[in-house]
Order: C-alpha cells, then sequence, then structure tokens
C-alpha cells in the first residue's frame, strides 16, 4: 500500500475529522516507528507502527457509507440528549461500531442522510471547496415570485452574513403553496427554513432527495442500505444545477465588485 498522510490514516481509525486529526498530531501525540511526526508526514498503514498517546492503532480499515430515508421526527445523532424521548437515527441503523451522519438534517426535515465512519469520505462531502451539492424538495406556503426565487439564488442576509449562492426552481405551485426544488453547495443550521421564513413563505415540507447525484430512489422511510462504489461514486458527482450555482456567484461577484 503506497505510504498516505497520517491524518488521514488517524481519520479512517476513527479519531475524528481530518482537521482534528491534524490538531492530535500538532501536538505532539502521534509517533511513527518511534518518532514523533508533524504535519505533513506520511506513513504506511500496513507496514508502520503508528502511536497515539503511546497506544498503537488499528490500520485494518473497512470503510463503510449508509444511506438512510430518515422520516420526520428521527434526531440526526447517535444519542438523544436525558430528556429527550425522540428517536435516534443510529436505532434505524444495526451496524455495529461507530457512525457519524454526513450533513445534518433537523428533526422535522425528511429524506436522504448518509451515515459512515470514513473521515476521509465525509470531508470530500461536507467542505464547500469540492462544490458538492445536495438537493431538497422544499414545499412552502404562498405562491412564490420569480423575483423572490431570484433573491434566494444570489443570497439572503443571515446572521450579519449573506448565504451563498444557490439553484431555486418551481416544480408546482397552487393558491396556497409552492414546490421548490432548492440545490446548494453550503448551508448553515436549518438555513432553508429560516431563508424561507425571511422571505415571507414559511416551509411546510422539507425533503433531501440526493446528495450530488445519490438519489433517494423507492428507499422507504426508515430504511437503508450499504452503498456499493458506484453509488459512492455517484454520491461525490455534482448535480447539473452546479453550473447555475456557479453562474449566480459569478453575478454576485459582478455587482459587487461595481
Amino acid at each position: 500500500m503506497p505510504e498516505q498522510r497520517v491524518q488521514k490514516i488517524l481519520a479512517q481509525a476513527d479519531f475524528g475529522s481530518r482537521r482534528h486529526c491534524e490538531s492530535i498530531i500538532s501536538s505532539g501525540r502521534v509517533q511513527v516507528n518511534g518518532k514523533i511526526i508533524g504535519l505533513g508526514a506520511k506513513a504506511d498503514p500496513l507496514k508502520d507502527v503508528i502511536l497515539v498517546d503511546g497506544a498503537r492503532i488499528n490500520t485494518v480499515f473497512e470503510s463503510i457509507c449508509i444511506v438512510v430515508n430518515k422520516p420526520k421526527g428521527v434526531l440526526t445523532s447517535n444519542k438523544a440528549e436525558p430528556d429527550d424521548s425522540r428517536p435516534t437515527i443510529r436505532e434505524l441503523v444495526e451496524v455495529p461500531g461507530h457512525l457519524f451522519p454526513i450533513g445534518r438534517l433537523d428533526a422535522d426535515s425528511e429524506g436522504l442522510l448518509i451515515l459512515t465512519n470514513d473521515g476521509e469520505l465525509a470531508n470530500r462531502i461536507s467542505h464547500p471547496r469540492y462544490e458538492h451539492t445536495k438537493t431538497y424538495k422544499v414545499t412552502v406556503k404562498g405562491k412564490l415570485s420569480r423575483a423572490t426565487s431570484e433573491a434566494w439564488e444570489s443570497g439572503v442576509w443571515l446572521d450579519d452574513s449573506r448565504t451563498a449562492a444557490c439553484s431555486v426552481k418551481v416544480l408546482q405551485t397552487s393558491k396556497r403553496s409552492t414546490v421548490l426544488r432548492i440545490v446548494m453547495l453550503e448551508g448553515r443550521k436549518r438555513q432553508i427554513r429560516r431563508v424561507a421564513q425571511q422571505l415571507g413563505h414559511p416551509v411546510m415540507r422539507l425533503v433531501r432527495t440526493h446528495i450530488g447525484q445519490l438519489g433517494l430512489g423507492t428507499l422507504r422511510k426508515g430504511a437503508w442500505y450499504q452503498l456499493d462504489e458506484g453509488e459512492i461514486e455517484a454520491l461525490q458527482t455534482p448535480a447539473r444545477e452546479l453550473a447555475d450555482i456557479r453562474r449566480a456567484r459569478r453575478r454576485r461577484k459582478r455587482k459587487a465588485d461595481r
């Protein structure tokens, strides 16, 4: 096996996120073949002896990546607070070992959620620089005007800064509601709900349908399965709306430069 950066090996060995593993190395807690290493050091996980706090780590790693159709009312966490009786996503997935979600869904939202033990994959899917898309089918109150959807796409001020550019397409309208397809590259906590509320169109239902080009398909609520290599590739392939988001981002930049 070729050498890999040690922070990647630690992340795969379930020591946390890539950034957390970098902090472990920076604090001088990691040795490779008896020598304390610094950031950027590489090792062969099959040949080299890697210690964290003096204990040898397990470098035999099996990547697990599971898709779940999260029902409404289920918490995106491994364990609920003592005073919270709601079920957790981990209770739905009966797989041993530590799994963590890639991208959260609040309890009132539904749809596609990924659980994995692969910190490197989680970083690639979650970090905005990789431009991985997340797609939502959102029903909001009222009839959304074109001007409002364009404002949403360009970015709305929340918490003293503007939200990132996104794609907002109207799928269906009625007198009482509008169904939207929203594609995002990055988002803040409860961002869709907060933006919709601010624009005067509170969310009635929110379902994440895709991450990248991996969709829910016919997966029933509460069901799950382990992804194969092709599906993991689809997970990392952006939706076609990425081109629209890039154009919206360029338009916003041109306006800001004027």
